[in-house]
């Protein structure tokens, strides 16, 4: 499974050839265009699967392009339609390995995080000492706060969060220690 593979494809397949893995999954956490870059190119070597959430199905084909364009950046192709459109409670079988699919809206209206076997990926909901912008539109503090507290605090606290961007830390630290998270309640 690859999830999030937002740029440098040819690392991507590097890695992929150099392990002698065969990847059957590419999964995105929300279709922001840091997230989504590589997607056309690692699924057109890997011939994989493309899956998201539903609710970001609206947003894959728009939001890149109004990204780039907002940025004066030219727009770039076109992410691929998703094979399969994942829903909160699915699960997403690699090998022997299964992944429980967890909607965490808030930085994006169709934002997961996968969670399995003591790990969490928690694209751009939860990171390490702090939690993901919420200030464009399509984004809410609200909701990711909610999802954040009902979808992730809920995990045990020895569970490794890889976040979308920087290093890794668990479900513990970040209950304790992220600034974001001191004084919330539901």
């Amino acid at each position: 499974m690859v999830i999030d593979p937002g740029a440098e494809a040819a690392t991507i397949l590097k890695t992929v050839e150099q392990t002698g893995l065969s990847i059957s999954v590419i999964v995105i956490t929300h279709a922001h265009m840091d997230h989504v870059g590589a997607l056309r190119a690692v699924r057109g070597k890997t011939n994989a699967q493309f899956a998201m959430h539903e609710a970001e199905k609206g947003l894959l084909l728009s939001a890149p392009v109004r990204m780039l364009t907002s940025l004066g950046v030219s727009p770039v192709k076109s992410p691929p339609r998703p094979d399969r459109l994942l829903k909160d409670g699915d699960f997403i079988d690699v090998g022997d390995l299964r992944f429980e699919v967890l909607y965490t809206p808030g930085h994006s209206s169709g934002g997961i995080s996968i969670a399995g076997h003591g790990v969490v990926f928690s694209g751009d909901t939860l990171f390490n000492s702090g939690v993901g912008r919420t200030d464009f539109p399509g984004m809410s503090h609200e909701r990711l706060m909610r999802s954040i507290h009902d979808k992730l605090l809920t995990l045990p606290d020895e569970t490794i969060v890889y976040p979308g961007h920087g290093p890794s830390t668990t479900i513990g630290d970040e209950r304790l220690n992220n600034p974001f998270l001191q004084g919330f309640t539901a």
